[in-house]
């Protein structure tokens, strides 16, 4: 239950950091990758103090020899740079240019009732599906054979 409550106060801390920020604003987002028309640097200050928080907490944190409500870290093992994420890079970054949102501040602005904000949300969660069914069939087969 701690655990749950952490991860939601977690989440909770992050859309608001988000939302105060501006970067649920398509708009604002656009304007940050306009770097020939109406360039909006302030979203590169957000993304650097992210990034210097990140970088502080993680030496912190990793002091620890375990989180506080979980057993052991669960930290990324890779670390080469492979055609997989090279290229959900690119789609990301292709995602986030033509519309303005990725997916925690498109959660976060659902909350706002923009239309385009559904349709992102739908958009996203069906490439979710699609994602896991295409790569869970091969493993279902596998089993069943």
């Amino acid at each position: 239950m701690r655990s749950i409550l952490s991860a939601g106060l977690s989440g909770l801390l992050f859309g608001l950091g988000l939302a105060v920020s501006g970067m649920i604003n398509p708009a604002k987002v656009l304007n940050f990758l306009d770097l020939a028309g109406s360039w909006d640097p302030s979203l590169a200050l957000v993304m650097a103090s992210a990034l210097a928080v990140t970088a502080i907490g993680y030496r912190l944190v990793l002091r620890r020899e375990a989180p506080v409500f979980e057993m052991r870290f669960q930290l990324p093992t890779a670390t080469r740079l492979d055609a997989r994420l090279l290229g959900g890079a690119a789609l990301f970054g292709v995602g986030w240019g033509l519309a303005g949102l990725c997916p925690g501040p498109a959660i976060t602005a659902a909350g706002l009732a923009l239309p385009q904000v559904f349709v992102f949300l739908a958009a996203m969660l069906a490439t979710i599906a699609l994602y896991r069914w295409g790569t869970a069939g091969p493993l279902l087969r596998n089993r069943r054979a």
